[in-house]
Formats: structure tokens, sequence, C-alpha cells
């Protein structure tokens, strides 16, 4: 039986971080299914759409990765696409305390599923999403964070 794992998250970017989590998720399994998850709580600020088309072309020599938009329940999203597994990464005990949460209610909502924490590289363990915002807000260029580019200073 193939092992497929869901890496889910808002990716508001997707980092070099996140691109980490993933690469090292398939030294353990078989494929990797990137869940870039609408929130409603959450207003974007790079556009759905062409986040996923940038981690796809940041992917496209991976055929083990793919990547899916949803909008339901994470543990509903990975029962649905047949994932038995989901994929965070943990950068510190603030995430720990996170996403140890999140993991409870997933496997709640879908008994058959189990998170699998990877610990960030410690390199890249100072950057998150909401300080790239921040740094490309302002003005400043953000492409050694990213697995891909992005203009500087402009807004997708």
């Amino acid at each position: 039986m193939k092992r497929i794992a869901l890496f889910p998250g808002s990716f508001d970017p997707f980092t070099r971080g996140h691109e980490d989590i993933v690469l090292r998720g398939l030294q353990l399994f078989d494929e990797v299914i990137i869940g870039i998850g609408r929130n409603a709580r959450k207003e974007r600020y790079f556009p759905l759409e062409q986040i996923t088309e940038l981690v796809e072309s940041a992917f496209r020599y991976q055929p083990a990765v793919s990547v899916i938009n949803y909008d339901d329940l994470t543990a509903n999203v990975a029962r649905n696409i047949g994932a038995k597994f989901l994929l965070r990464g943990l950068r510190n005990t603030t995430d720990f305390e996170y996403e140890n949460g999140i993991s409870q209610v997933n496997r709640y909502v879908y008994e058959d599923v189990e998170t699998v924490f990877l610990i960030t590289s410690p390199h890249l363990a100072p950057i998150s999403s909401s300080i790239i915002r921040d740094l490309h807000r302002y003005g400043q260029d953000v492409n050694e964070f990213l697995p891909y580019q992005l203009g500087k200073a402009e807004k997708m």
C-alpha cells in the first residue's frame, strides 16, 4: 500500500522551510501532497491561485509531490485523498503546542490518520510566512527565503 502524506497549511507564502519538510518527507513517504487550505478567518496576502502555481513549479521535477487546494477539514481531505499521514513541521515549542492540539482533533475526525512531525532544519527555523509577508509588504527582497522567485515589493 502506498504511503501518502498530506502536508496541509495556508502557505501564505510557501517558504524554504516548508520545502525542507516536503523533501525530507519524501524519505518517509511514497507521495507527499501539499494541501493549500482556505482559512475563512484569514485574508490571504498572496492570491491562492498564484501561490499554487509557484509551489507546483518549485516541485516540477519531483513526481512524488503534488499540490491541491481545499476548503474543508484537513482530516476529511486526508481521508478523501487516501492519505493516512499528515506531515507537519515544527520550528519551536510554540509550534508543538499549537500542532499537538490540531493533531488530536484530526485524529478525532479521522481515526486512521497519524500526524508526523519533523523538526525544521536549524538554518531554516527562523523563517516564517508572516515574517516574509512583512518583509515583502515593505519592499524587501524575500527570494532567498522561497523556493521560487517573487517580484520585489509587488503584491501578487
